[in-house]
């Protein structure tokens, strides 16, 4: 019977965390724990880069299609549900991977965050939302700077609920979202490339993606939800929603459908960094990219046997 163990695969948008996850999840008799904050919506498929359903039948995979896209569904209700699913794969012997570019997600799992349980203060966030995005970001940064240097200065979502937070409690979001560390050993794996590389990628990504059906995604999700929604800041969808109200044309959508690609991409490496010691990096230009993958699950599988303390070093 497997230990109680988990294995991450973590990295930026397009790098191919999902195809390398199903090659170790078949290969380990793993599981697929999904850590990507917009794939936890249903209908929004095509443009999230959402495991296909043929994809998912070849392993189990969880907490994909979580909620509908004008649902809440906030980082503590995600930790919750993602330490649920991967003790249920660990009890059942099978390894949990934990798959996703969401940093948060990422490391309140592999970190143990405390994430403050606070309700929605809908008065508060309508105040909040009404003001200069600007004007936020300079009030957060007066009353928690620690939680200003993790969100950018353009994230009103973000930046709104930090502030939300710190009205309701009187304390600063970075403090009460404390970090206890991990209860078990853990691998995490990191894909990366050329900056490059990494962004022909994205761009062939959403091309093949609008070859796939993509606009007739959202002129679907359109007709019952609003493009104000939160689920609606995932890449492209925004941009796309104002091409078909007739804010400009199509090429003109795409061009800054990839530029948000290119943004995302860069704000992910702020929280995967290439010199984090405890992230084992891949360069997806390399050969045998699942051999590497699998030398690296088994040499953790291996030490894991030999006690905790040998894993997670």
């Amino acid at each position: 019977m497997r230990g109680q163990v988990l294995v991450a695969i973590v990295g930026p948008t397009a790098v191919g965390k999902s195809a390398l996850a199903l090659h170790l999840a078949r290969r380990f008799e793993g599981e697929i724990v999904n850590a990507d904050s917009r794939q936890v919506y249903r209908s929004m498929d095509i443009g999230t880069a959402k495991p296909t359903l043929a994809e998912r039948a070849l392993v189990p995979h969880h907490l994909f299609d979580m909620v509908e896209p004008d649902q809440p569904y906030s980082l503590a209700v995600y930790q919750e549900q993602a330490y649920q699913a991967t003790a249920d794969i660990q009890r059942r012997g099978r390894l949990p991977l934990l798959v996703g570019g969401t940093g948060q997600y990422v490391w309140a799992i592999l970190e143990g965050w405390q994430v403050p349980r606070v309700e929605p203060q809908p008065e508060r966030r309508r105040e909040l939302e009404a003001r200069p995005i600007g004007e936020l970001y300079q009030e957060l940064t007066s009353v928690d700077p620690h939680a200003a240097l993790s969100i950018h200065p353009n994230n009103r979502r973000r930046i709104v609920r930090a502030l939300e937070v710190y009205h309701a409690t009187g304390q600063p979001f970075s403090q009460l979202r404390k970090r206890v560390g991990a209860s078990f050993p853990m691998l995490i794996i990191g894909l990366t490339t050329s900056r490059e590389d990494l962004y022909q990628r994205i761009d062939a990504r959403f091309e093949a993606m609008l070859a796939a059906g993509w606009l007739d995604e959202v002129r679907s999700l359109l007709v019952r939800y609003s493009p104000d929604l939160p689920s609606f800041s995932s890449t492209g969808y925004r941009e796309l929603a104002r091409h078909l109200a007739g804010e400009y044309d199509l090429a003109t959508a795409l061009q800054k459908v990839k530029a948000a690609g290119h943004r995302l991409a860069r704000h992910q490496y702020g929280w995967f960094r290439l010199s984090d010691p405890r992230v084992h990096w891949l360069d997806i230009r390399e050969s045998d990219l699942e051999v590497r993958g699998e030398a690296l699950v088994s040499a953790f599988l291996s030490d894991a046997e030999c006690g905790p303390q040998a894993a997670a070093n």
